[in-house]
């Protein structure tokens, strides 16, 4: 299909990714608190996509950490200083996993407004609202119509899709939800995204490893949205965002902003773009990191996060009162307000 173009493009990257040998193998180090350590640091060492970019200082990291290891240190406080390592990374898709606990940074979001209320977003879908896959959605009493998604993880079909713009096709304008997404998979966003284009669309480029350097990358790749080949939408849409709209969602809205008749609003999206990518240490611990940057379509990382065209936060005065600020502009703005 055509809306999958940009995502068998990006076959190359996870390919590059294994040729290079992704994966720091348990010989290499030993299964000992300080071997575990040099493992985890030397993957993102030679892997991680944003060291540079992010102006962080590995080695400075590795002295830092490397005096608090231990050779008789309990998992527990291994998995502590190991997670407080990666923290400094300030990335999302960056995790260690073991069998008891998940190590995550969430200060991109938790340092923000929420801007967000969910049982606000239901007054306003009410009880009658129809659900097309991960998506839900109305029409609202002003001839607007409605979409929230919440989670790309859940998936969306063709079918699905129809039928939404179909019964949404007498509105006057379109609010997308994006709120509190944190993404999933990016084969719905982009399903999602292409019905709001009738042509081939530059949205960004991407990049792969091809060495251990902290600047090794591959030329940027294009990525490009194709317009769907059934219903499309053809009248104004705003694309609601917050701090918790990350990763899959993020590339999302970074689409979204190349699109005529369609406005961002809210608050600056989260980032994470990332492709995420796994490794594992010698005790078996897992980790995730951002292994391939995504750059939009003037070339700049979107890893931090996309701003909104129209800057908006909740009222709590409003949201006390069951009114969504955001939806509530959103509306205004569709029906020819300023």
């Amino acid at each position: 299909m055509k809306i999958l173009t940009s995502l068998f493009k990006l076959l190359p990257v996870f390919i590059g990714l294994l040729s290079l040998g992704g994966c720091i193998r348990e010989e290499e180090f030993d299964n000992s608190p300080q071997g575990n350590f040099d493992a985890l640091w030397t993957i993102i060492d030679e892997q991680y996509c944003f060291l540079d970019y992010k102006q962080i200082d590995w080695n400075a990291i590795y002295n830092q950490y490397r005096p608090l290891i231990t050779p008789d240190m309990s998992n527990d406080g291994l998995f502590e200083v190991l997670g407080n390592m990666l923290a400094e990374l300030k990335d999302g898709h960056v995790n260690l996993f073991s069998a008891s606990n998940t190590a995550r940074y969430w200060n991109w979001y938790l340092d923000y407004p929420r801007n967000f209320n969910e049982s606000v977003v239901e007054g306003y879908l009410g009880r009658d609202y129809r659900i097309g896959g991960g998506a839900e959605y109305t029409l609202l009493d002003d001839n607007i119509g409605y979409i929230y998604y919440g989670d790309f993880s859940s998936g969306i079909g063709d079918g699905n899709l129809d039928e939404m713009l179909s019964y949404l096709s007498i509105c006057n304008g379109l609010i997308i939800d994006v709120r509190n997404n944190g993404g999933g998979n990016l084969t719905y966003a982009t399903k999602l995204a292409a019905r709001f284009t009738n042509e081939k669309v530059l949205t960004g480029y991407i990049q792969h490893k091809t060495g251990k350097g902290h600047s090794d990358f591959s030329d940027p790749e294009p990525i490009y949205l194709e317009p769907s080949n059934s219903i499309r939408w053809q009248k104004g849409v705003v694309v609601l965002m917050n701090r918790h709209s990350y990763s899959a969602t993020n590339d999302f809205i970074n689409s979204m902003r190349y699109l005529p008749n369609v406005t961002l609003m809210g608050d600056k999206s989260g980032g994470g773009s990332g492709l995420p990518f796994s490794s594992e240490l010698p005790n078996g611990w897992g980790v995730r990191f951002s292994a391939s940057p995504h750059l939009d379509a003037e070339g700049q990382h979107i890893e931090f996060g996309i701003d909104p065209d129209v800057k908006l936060d909740m009222d709590a005065e409003d949201e006390a009162r069951g009114i969504d600020t955001m939806i509530e502009a959103a509306r205004a703005l569709l029906n020819g307000g300023q």
